[in-house]
């Protein structure tokens, strides 16, 4: 069994799922990848099959009934990592948003004393290739805000590019786990943090998709904005941890 696994949750993704997949699986380090495809309409699932065989022991996929969200996908992944014996579990996009040659800098980040890596897109400026600048400036100060209200000390809270431990994800109790979007990302980091784990941001440049179609939404966003303040609250009186 190797000791990294890489999810990836998929919902129309054909465009991007071969590339991908061979662009993890074909690095130097022995990644193994889960793929939690949430019932795509566009054959996503099929394609992750028929290349399957070429990664018989290293490409996994689990299939749900119906595009249930972010957060739930990360969550299953999670379980499916804690029930082997990986020790590093990572997040990943399908898109390319996230580049596969920054996986081993994570784990790198993990292995030298992080519990919890970030793949940041502010911790040294701002690293955004290919948005508009509206979609920059709110992801940037949606970071900020968090920062503030929160007081987790991390630049990019919204990041999806991460590898846990797997001590962090034994220790966080996923069934309180409340949020689906964005809002997911900032409660993971969040309560890795208040429980005294190591957190450490890796640059990295995040190039948006070029393919496929963004699952951003106006739902997700106000997830996140309010999703913060319900999070220092129950910090504060000890719940859900």
């Amino acid at each position: 069994m190797a000791e990294s696994v890489v999810i990836i949750p998929t919902y129309n993704e054909r465009e991007n799922i071969e590339n991908i997949l061979h662009a993890v699986l074909d690095q130097q380090y022995d990644f193994h990848v889960l793929i939690v495809d949430d019932a795509s309409p566009d054959g996503t699932a099929d394609i992750v099959k028929s290349i399957q065989k070429s990664y018989p022991d290293r490409l996994h996929i689990e299939e749900r009934s119906g595009k249930q969200g972010l957060g739930t996908a990360y969550i299953h992944g999670f379980r499916w990592a804690l029930e082997r014996e990986y020790e590093f579990v990572f997040e990943m996009d399908a898109d390319f948003s996230h580049d596969p040659n920054d996986l081993i800098n994570l784990k790198n980040a993990c292995t030298d004393g992080a519990d919890l890596s970030i793949g940041s897109r502010y911790v040294r400026g701002v690293n955004v290739v290919n948005w508009p600048m509206s979609r920059v400036l709110l992801s940037f100060f949606a970071s900020k805000y968090v920062r503030f209200v929160t007081g987790i000390p991390v630049h990019d809270t919204t990041a999806g590019f991460i590898c846990y431990r797997r001590s962090v994800l034994e220790r966080i109790k996923l069934d309180k786990i409340k949020f689906v979007g964005y809002a997911f990302q900032i409660e993971m980091k969040f309560k890795a943090w208040k429980h005294g784990f190591t957190v450490r941001e890796v640059p990295v440049i995040f190039t948006d998709r070029t393919a496929g179609q963004s699952k951003m939404s106006n739902g997700i966003i106000k997830e996140a904005i309010f999703g913060v303040i319900r999070l220092k609250l129950d910090s504060i009186f000890n719940r859900n941890y």
